[in-house]
């Protein structure tokens, strides 16, 4: 296996794995919330924990998809990360703190784990 394959087969199991927190945090974490009542005042995420996840998942995503894409040619995980990121980005943006944001963040999170997926599967061929 090559150095660049491995790169891109470990960014790429990195980006589904904080797609997989993310989608546990958006759907799970509020849940909990609303179970335990008592939970909310003792775990408190920082305001910006959101924009600090973005910033870690959009150069990580480019990378692992970019060198996926120079392997297999296809366009399919390309555009699936391109959204999902794009989903991430405006819930983060235009929606921070209104209820659509975990809808945007949990689309978004689906998305980009289905583009490092494929990116992955197709790599391998």
């Amino acid at each position: 296996m090559t150095a660049i394959r491995f790169q891109q087969k470990w960014l790429d199991g990195l980006a589904i794995g904080a797609s997989s927190l993310c989608l546990v945090h958006c759907i799970l974490l509020p849940a909990l919330f609303v179970m335990l009542p008592a939970l909310a005042a003792f775990v408190a995420l920082p305001e910006d924990f959101h924009f600090w996840g973005l910033i870690v998942a959009i150069p990580t995503s480019a990378f692992a998809i970019a060198i996926g894409h120079r392997r297999h040619r296809a366009w399919t995980p390309v555009t699936l990360a391109a959204s999902g990121l794009a989903f991430l980005c405006a819930g983060e943006i235009f929606f921070h703190g209104e209820t659509l944001e975990p809808w945007f963040a949990i689309l978004g999170s689906l998305q980009l784990a289905a583009g490092h997926i494929l990116n992955l599967r197709l790599a391998r061929t």
